[in-house]
């Protein structure tokens, strides 16, 4: 598609939900109403990064659009799910060089009503995780030798971001991650996140408003398609950080069928 030269750019205006600058927030998927979210609406312009797709990288946006088909079709189903995060972790594996690439914190979104609290999209900037967190999901999944080892050497926080049917509604975007300055993330504490409410606190940032932020999304994502964007590098100067969030389409017509997507977190052991 992004190659057809009557291909029509479509970018859109929205409002885009920020943390305020020098807040720390506390969020409680299984009960949002618990949270502790000091956020402020800033207008933005959402690019299609469609027309660009085939010039983006990691180590200049922090993220990439592919055609990735897979055939897993039931993500409810435990061992197509299995099947599909070994699928995304081999993709990894081939998009970074990593020697070793290991999976975390599958999670299906909807925003159909009667969806519970964890499961909705997220809106508001942020990026999952820090290197606090990826270091305990590293020892959680790896003997604890071969995780000091690793831990050691350059490595990556990876998510990989799939829509289950076509979106309408309730899009995804993506921060260029070279448009994000590290004065511009603040901690953000999820309590009983990825869908466990006992598990421990996980450790990110929720992005503070820069006029220099550059968000881009693809219309209308199918599911033979996804985001893979990069939210952590050990390699203090690489580009990271890629923030991103749902938003509201104002051209989404009333009837658009609900979103429903599937992520994936990954860690990438380069060395």
């Amino acid at each position: 598609m992004t190659g057809d030269q009557d291909y029509l750019r479509r970018d859109v205006r929205t409002a885009m939900k920020y943390v305020v600058r020098g807040e720390k927030a506390t969020f409680h998927p299984g009960d949002r109403a618990k949270s502790y979210w000091p956020g402020e609406e800033h207008g933005v312009t959402v690019h299609d990064m469609r027309p660009i797709a085939g010039s983006l990288s990691f180590d200049r946006n922090g993220f990439l659009l592919l055609d990735e088909p897979t055939d897993v079709r039931d993500f409810g189903d435990p061992g197509q799910l299995a099947r599909y995060c070994s699928q995304m972790e081999g993709m990894v594996q081939r998009l970074t060089g990593a020697a070793k690439v290991v999976s975390f914190g599958p999670m299906i979104r909807t925003n159909a009503g009667g969806a519970h609290g964890h499961n909705q999209p997220a809106h508001g900037a942020h990026v999952d995780y820090g290197a606090r967190t990826v270091a305990d999901f590293a020892r959680d999944l790896l003997p604890a030798e071969e995780a000091g080892r690793r831990l050691a050497g350059r490595h990556m926080l990876i998510n990989v971001w799939r829509p289950i049917v076509m979106v309408e509604s309730a899009p995804f975007a993506v921060c260029d991650a070279s448009t994000v300055q590290r004065e511009d993330l603040f901690d953000s504490e999820v309590v009983g996140g990825l869908g466990d409410f006992n598990r421990r606190s996980l450790w990110g940032f929720n992005l503070a408003y820069s006029p220099g932020h550059r968000w881009y999304w693809a219309p209308h994502m199918q599911p033979w398609e996804a985001l893979a964007f990069k939210l952590f590098d050990s390699d203090a100067d690489a580009v990271q950080f890629t923030a991103h969030s749902a938003f509201e389409d104002p051209d989404t017509p009333p009837d658009a069928a609900p979103r429903q997507s599937v992520e994936l977190r990954t860690i990438a052991f380069l060395d």
